[in-house]
């Protein structure tokens, strides 16, 4: 019922810049927070960013003063501006949503969505 689409990713040299996108689409009544989770083989997602119904943020440690989450209500779209890029960034960055979406009989649902994750590789 719901899809949340990234793009952005890439590869990019230590203290580079990239910018992620994520718009999600379907039957959405509202979103109560968008946000940015990453993963390297053999360890836990981790949060990166989040950005909850108006402007109040959320951020991982590791990328405090690195990166921003910002929201485009109108679009559905969350975007992740990652600054000075270290390798250790390296990793597939997926989109989280907490969606409101209308199911059948006009019943309303709060539930979590995912994307399919993004490539981010930072090297030289």
């Amino acid at each position: 019922q719901v899809q949340l689409m990234e793009s952005g990713g890439g590869l990019v040299q230590p203290g580079g810049s990239l910018r992620l996108s994520c718009v999600a689409s379907g039957r959405i009544v509202s979103i109560d927070a968008m946000g940015w989770y990453r993963q390297v083989p053999g360890k836990q997602r981790e949060l990166v960013a989040i950005i909850v119904t108006g402007v109040n943020t959320d951020y991982g440690d590791s990328v405090k003063g690195r990166f921003t989450v910002s929201r485009d209500n109108a679009q559905n779209t969350v975007y992740l501006q990652m600054n000075s890029l270290r390798p250790e960034d390296t990793a597939v960055y997926y989109c989280n949503g907490q969606i409101k979406v209308e199911r059948e009989h006009g019943v309303r649902v709060t539930a979590t969505y995912w994307g399919q994750g993004t490539q981010v590789t930072v090297s030289s």
